[in-house]
């Protein structure tokens, strides 16, 4: 992301800003999930507060969708000639970044977008998703916003039973989302008026009364796994499966035990099969094709999850800014990225490629830095163990200039929802907060 050196477009001030003109996903994979956030090219003016979008000439190139999309803003003013003057350079550097081999025609036919957003709606209609999926997700947006606004309980329960056609197992997801977000970014609130939207939701809409109805399934499968314990046979699994009163239950486990579902389980369950006679050998036999069918899918979901992890690492070692790169995708990563890596970290060394093994180690090292705590957790857990108030008074003195406050912010935040059930814990919390808000307090005066 260069540096350039700009005029504020308000008080025209100069300033500093990161300006991206070539979104090339073929070089960075990253680019494409910047692209369609849309925080790129903003400016921000210290000296008059302005902060806004930038008007610059846009190039976007995915040498696999074979897109190539020029954007260049109306509000420049500029004749042809000079426009094609500044894409140009743009678009040759995304040509020369290819090998001549994968050089083809539509390199020649760049798509001019009258729009940003058309750029942006471009870009995901090749992924599939339409102008009518973005406006149908859009409705359900406003609807979740008309029901978080929602006067009253009673009101909120009306208008839900309302629009029961429009909430489905998409609206659910979004509202799953919207909640981890408020959370993770410190929104107790609208966290928390969500969580009351969705509760309204599971008892008063029909797919929200389907949703409770499979959790209490879903519970039920798990206590009967957990029940059996860690030493659970696959006889003992056998029978928890044979016996399940509904599919559902059924998947669950087998989402949960899957390890254990192998050749020797199979094979009992076929014993079990030959012994059994009338309409028990029928049920067995359609639930063994049952159970085929639901493992060999959950197989196939798993390779195309970690095909999808090794795609998304194999880009990262193409980026040139390893940093960047990892900054834009962390939210993408999960258990089966985390196995791929794993498993070429030990292959390259395995190998004894080192320049892989290094990029491989550094991608782990970024992941590991952006796990980890904050290092205001650890002053925390410190004040927390303290034995006395002469101890804790002591371990703040020593801290004292660590106490700003973004780490009151945190430990507000902790004491707004407690960490644990145990009510000593609670307690110290508390004194921490009291101590650490007084030393705050005095230090200001």
């Amino acid at each position: 992301m260069p540096k350039t050196r700009i005029n504020c477009p308000n008080c025209r001030q100069p300033i500093v800003a990161d300006i991206d003109q070539l979104f090339d996903v073929g070089q960075d994979p990253s680019m494409k999930q910047r692209f369609l956030s849309g925080m790129f090219n903003v400016a921000q003016c210290q000296s008059c507060g302005y902060q806004g979008l930038l008007a610059t000439p846009i190039v976007y190139h995915d040498p696999e969708k074979e897109l190539l999309l020029t954007y260049f803003p109306a509000e420049l003013s500029l004749p042809v000639n000079e426009q094609e003057k500044m894409i140009g350079p743009l678009i040759t550097q995304a040509t020369n970044s290819l090998p001549q081999e994968k050089r083809k025609a539509y390199l020649f036919r760049p798509q001019t977008m009258l729009t940003l957003q058309n750029m942006i709606e471009t870009v995901l209609e090749a992924d599939g998703i339409t102008k009518e999926m973005l406006a149908a997700q859009q409705q359900k947006l406003n609807l979740m916003q008309q029901l978080a606004s929602a006067t009253s309980v009673e009101t909120m329960e009306e208008l839900a039973k309302q629009e029961d056609a429009k909430i489905d197992s998409e609206f659910f997801t979004i509202l799953s989302r919207l909640i981890e977000a408020s959370l993770s970014g410190g929104d107790e609130a609208s966290a928390r008026r969500l969580g009351e939207v969705q509760q309204v939701l599971l008892r008063t809409t029909t797919f929200g009364k389907q949703v409770a109805e499979q959790s209490k399934e879903v519970e039920a499968a798990v206590r009967s796994l957990q029940a059996a314990g860690d030493k659970m046979t696959r006889d003992q699994l056998l029978d928890l499966i044979i016996k399940a009163p509904s599919e559902l239950q059924v998947s669950v486990m087998v989402s949960m035990a899957r390890p254990g579902m192998d050749y020797e389980f199979f094979s009992k369950l076929s014993s079990r099969i030959e012994k059994a006679k009338g309409d028990e050998k029928t049920r067995l036999e359609q639930l063994r094709e049952k159970l085929l069918e639901m493992t060999k899918a959950m197989d196939q979901q798993v390779e195309a999850r970690l095909a999808q992890a090794k795609q998304l690492l194999d880009g990262l070692m193409q980026a040139a800014d390893l940093q960047k790169a990892m900054a834009q995708v962390l939210p993408a990563i999960d258990e089966f990225f985390l196995k791929v890596l794993e498993e070429e970290l030990q292959a390259a060394r395995k190998q004894g490629n080192l320049e892989r093994s290094a990029k491989l180690s550094q991608i782990n090292q970024i992941l590991e830095e952006a796990s980890a705590p904050p290092p205001e957790f650890a002053i925390i857990q410190e004040m927390l163990e303290a034995d006395d108030e002469a101890s804790l008074n002591k371990i703040m003195q020593e801290h004292k200039a660590e106490i700003t406050p973004e780490f009151m912010e945190l430990l507000t935040q902790l004491m707004t929802r407690p960490q644990t059930d145990n009510p000593e814990i609670n307690e110290r919390l508390q004194k921490v907060y009291s101590q650490a808000l007084r030393m705050s307090m005095q230090s200001n005066m």
